[in-house]
């Protein structure tokens, strides 16, 4: 009679660990997805004067592009700012170039000082955290790449 109680008690325990390895996943929300189609030509813009539009262009393709891997969110977001350095540094060399970017204010959002260069990192970390998350739970698809890279991405 023991053998049998310890028998069914074990059958018991790997029924509940096989539950556990279930997985359970929401249903995706495509109407959340990016549209990577060509935008019309914007009218002339003074070069220098972007600001936040080719950074937050690079990290929505990037994020969207390494979305799909199995590495943390937050992860692929970190990832998905290191690809847009160059971007970020544009952006960066922009606020410099301003009169009183070294000075310190409060921040809009949090209240805490901080510097125009925060900010925009900030932002940037932020948005690609953003995006990654948008991208997986639409399971949407990457923008069209050209050798490695998002087109429109410089």
């Amino acid at each position: 009679m023991k053998r049998n109680s310890i028998a069914a008690v074990l059958a018991l325990a790997a029924l509940g660990l096989a539950a556990c390895d279930e997985r359970h996943d929401m249903a995706a929300n495509p109407k959340v997805c990016a549209d990577f189609k060509p935008a019309a030509k914007p009218a002339t813009v003074v070069a220098g004067s972007e600001g936040a539009a080719p950074v937050d262009d690079c990290v929505r393709k990037w994020a969207y592009s390494l979305a799909s891997s199995h590495d943390p969110a937050a992860a692929v977001a970190e990832a998905t700012v290191a690809a847009c350095n160059t971007q970020l540094a544009r952006w960066n060399q922009q606020a410099l170039s301003q009169p009183g970017s070294d000075v310190e204010a409060s921040s809009i959002i949090t209240g805490a000082p901080t510097t125009p260069l925060a900010e925009h990192s900030s932002f940037t970390a932020s948005r690609a955290l953003f995006y990654v998350v948008q991208a997986r739970a639409g399971r949407c698809g990457p923008p069209p790449m050209t050798n490695g890279v998002p087109d429109g991405v410089s």
